[in-house]
């Protein structure tokens, strides 16, 4: 069967940051779909819940699902919130996860302080949109830079949602992952702080901090982020080929 690609955005922007992902799967016949979480791209005028979230990737996943095994790979936020719907008591059906950008607990005072820039930067007289324009511009490949806005960006949406990260017991989530896990990082990534402990968690699981490279991995190195897609894809291969003898046999 055919192994399946579930796609989850970070705050703020939607499902288009994972362009140049989807047309990389496309290519190689590998099928995906990437969501809109509630509040963000074409749900912008949704309120963000985490139960409403997680509903969101849990109707992906089931879908996929019925066709092939599931590869479900979150980016900051969407990582956060897919490590905690893969790890969930439900065992939903996800086969392996990648989480990108997202190896530090949302809790204390680093999510109090996230928010407080966040809020600050939200008070600027354009939002600081002027400012975010010149950081991807100074950070992101042309061909990419594009797709972060594509889907709008979820100003208004933002507070609430870090604000819900706080309620998530990562810790428990992380020890149920029992897939295969790969944890995905820039080497300049501000999420980065905890990586050892996520590691240490997850034991089966691998880190890969890619140099030179921000917190938007996806599409600051996107050809290095397809690349381990494909080993996390060609690792659900082998081993739904090693247990089909097993399943003829019984």
């Amino acid at each position: 069967m055919n192994v399946q690609v579930v796609l989850v955005h970070g705050i703020r922007t939607s499902r288009t940051m994972w362009r140049a992902q989807m047309e990389h799967l496309a290519g190689r016949d590998v099928p995906a779909v990437a969501v809109d979480l509630p509040g963000h791209g074409s749900r912008m005028d949704e309120t963000f819940t985490l139960e409403a979230a997680f509903a969101t990737i849990d109707e992906a996943v089931q879908e996929a699902a019925s066709r092939g095994p599931v590869l479900l790979a979150g980016h900051s936020m969407g990582g956060l919130v897919s490590v905690a719907y893969a790890g969930s008591e439900a065992a939903p059906p996800v086969s392996a996860f990648i989480g990108a950008s997202c190896t530090a607990f949302p809790r204390g005072a680093g999510l109090a302080t996230y928010r407080t820039l966040a809020r600050a930067f939200d008070a600027l007289p354009d939002r600081g949109m002027w400012l975010t324009e010149r950081v991807l511009a100074a950070t992101i490949p042309e061909e990419t830079r594009p797709d972060f806005a594509a889907g709008g960006y979820a100003l208004d949406t933002q507070d609430a949602a870090l604000a819900s990260l706080g309620a998530l017991d990562l810790a428990a989530d992380l020890t149920r992952l029992t897939m295969p896990v790969w944890w995905i990082n820039g080497q300049f990534d501000q999420l980065r702080m905890q990586e050892r402990l996520f590691r240490r968690l997850t034991p089966h699981s691998e880190l890969i901090v890619v140099p030179r490279t921000s917190h938007l991995v996806t599409a600051m190195r996107p050809r290095v982020f397809n690349a381990l897609l494909d080993v996390a894809i060609a690792t659900l291969h082998r081993s739904e080929a090693s247990q089909e003898p097993a399943r003829r046999s019984s």
